[in-house]
């Protein structure tokens, strides 16, 4: 039996302005939004078959530091782009840093952090 991620969900200070970076540079599109538990919002932002859902519970958001060693936490999510050089100027001119620089096998790769200090990692295969 093989298992397919079909998407992940995030908490987010800002579904849409989330979902609208995550369009243009990925080249994904809104499936569905809506109102979500407790009053919140959500928007999926994604392809077809694979997505990422964007969660707001609205007013009372708690925002947490970066920290790779708290269990159960998000560290990064990864995509894979055809062309690593063009989508690293598409991801400074949406005003996010890059940084982390590395080419080992199996791919070059680079990361950033959106508004949200969520990290992202960039792959070319």
């Amino acid at each position: 039996m093989n298992a397919v991620l079909e998407h992940a969900n995030f908490t987010v200070t800002d579904p849409q302005a989330t979902a609208g970076w995550m369009e243009q540079l990925f080249g994904w599109h809104i499936r569905w939004q809506g109102d979500a538990m407790a009053g919140g919002h959500t928007v999926h932002v994604g392809s077809d078959t694979q997505y990422i859902a964007l969660y707001t519970p609205g007013e009372d958001i708690f925002v947490k530091g970066i920290n790779y060693t708290q269990v159960g936490c998000l560290n990064h999510i990864a995509v894979v782009v055809e062309d690593l050089d063009a989508m690293e100027k598409a991801v400074i001119a949406q005003g996010f840093k890059t940084s982390n620089h590395a080419d080992y096998e199996p791919g070059r790769r680079f990361y950033f952090h959106d508004t949200d200090g969520i990290e992202f990692e960039v792959v070319q295969y």
